[in-house]
């Protein structure tokens, strides 16, 4: 393997609506890999008139795509590996800063990058920095199949300053409050399994949501958003009050079980 050259991986599934968008900002990376889970629109034409290399993941019953991304990863030809979502777009700046973070002497093993969301129109600061885990050594990286997971990584890890807003992601999704519902639905039946051996009592459900309300209105500064940061920040915390009552009504129900 070439030691200063880098593997983008991307893993989809009927991503066809983002990908083109997202593969134009990838396309000068030295490989572009997509590990698609058998989408039925048409990614994989998209792919091949990019040139990637395409390999296929069984989807199965699969709902989220952490499961295929040790596949990915494991398909990648060279040294350095950036995983990229099929709605992210990268920045030529970012591109330009991590093939400089190679070329160094000792650098760490794994990077992360900080990512701009939007809600209900805009830019939110609620969600910024949000690092994303993305960046890494291929040697020794191993991604748990948990939705959300960051990678194991076998050495030293580093952050892109935040400061620095033009080398982040790019995420393109706009949610209104449809959507946000939605997600929020989703992506706590998942924390179920990642969280379950968290000792939470009922008092978590009325800390945690304050705590990531307070963090993201005041902390984050969402209150320069106006209403849709206010409406953006409460939802963060709506997403910590699902999240542990889906975990207490798990646990409550497997002690029943037990009884």
């Amino acid at each position: 393997m070439e030691k200063n050259k880098i593997s983008v991986v991307i893993n989809t599934y009927n991503a066809s609506l983002h990908l083109e968008e997202v593969l134009e900002t990838v396309k000068d990376f030295d490989e572009i890999v997509i590990c698609d889970m058998e989408s039925t629109d048409d990614t994989r034409e998209i792919a091949k008139r990019y040139g990637c290399k395409i390999v296929i993941f069984p989807k199965g019953d699969y709902q989220i795509c952490e499961p295929a991304r040790q596949t990915a990863i494991e398909s990648a030809s060279y040294d350095w590996v950036f995983v990229v979502d099929a709605d992210e777009l990268v920045p030529a700046q970012l591109k330009e800063y991590l093939y400089n973070f190679i070329s160094q002497k000792d650098v760490p093993q794994g990077l992360y990058i900080p990512r701009k969301s939007r809600f209900l129109g805009r830019f939110m600061h609620c969600f910024y920095p949000d690092y994303q885990l993305r960046f890494s050594i291929k040697k020794g990286t191993v991604w748990p199949p948990i939705i959300h997971a960051n990678p194991i990584i076998q050495g030293r890890i580093d952050k892109v300053p935040s400061k620095n807003m033009e080398l982040a992601f790019d995420h393109l999704p706009d949610d209104g409050i449809r959507g946000r519902m939605n997600k929020i639905n989703q992506y706590t039946e998942n924390e179920i399994e990642k969280k379950k051996n968290r000792n939470y009592g009922i008092a978590a459900l009325f800390y945690r949501p304050l705590v990531r309300f307070f963090r993201a209105y005041i902390q984050k500064g969402g209150f320069r958003d106006g209403k849709e940061g206010f409406i953006c920040a409460l939802y963060e915390g709506v997403y910590q009050f699902v999240a542990v009552s889906k975990i207490l009504e798990n646990r409550w129900s497997n002690h029943k079980k037990i009884l």
